[in-house]
């Protein structure tokens, strides 16, 4: 099964939590002290916000995959579509261990394909003040910013 994910970066969590608890009908299956996530079956969607310096608006989106069949299948298809990627592999991005790929968009736009493994402790693997997980510049085939 494969799930959207949209990230949207926030200015006030608490504010945030309140407004999209109330449009989702439910409380964030995640919330940390600067990140929430709702894992929603109607629509399918993984929401993720965080309040970590961002200009506020859509950080990323992307596909979340439940295993590595279909993390393979979106890959190939990115392949195919002579898009550039960047893998990034195992990584801690938003408090979950994932194995991701990157891409952008023919306007720009980030968006990741992943398959989570596991929940982790820390927003990111690297510097925890850092404000963003890997989203690719298009100018790069490195991450600008990675978690």
């Amino acid at each position: 099964m494969k799930r959207l994910h949209i990230h949207v970066a926030i200015e006030n969590l608490s504010k945030s939590i309140q407004f999209y608890s109330k449009l989702f009908g439910r409380e964030p299956t995640k919330i940390k002290d600067d990140y929430a996530k709702w894992m929603l079956d109607d629509p399918k969607v993984n929401f993720a916000i965080s309040a970590r310096g961002a200009a506020p608006g859509i950080d990323h989106l992307g596909i979340q995959v439940d295993d590595t069949g279909e993390l393979d299948e979106v890959r190939e298809r990115l392949k195919d579509a002579d898009m550039q990627t960047f893998a990034e592999g195992e990584t801690i991005c938003c408090y979950a261990k994932s194995d991701k790929t990157w891409v952008e968009d023919p306007s720009g736009v980030a968006w990741e394909t992943y398959r989570t493994m596991e929940d982790a402790e820390t927003f990111n693997d690297t510097d925890p003040k850092e404000n963003a997980c890997c989203t690719p510049s298009s100018s790069e085939t490195e991450p600008a910013g990675c978690c």
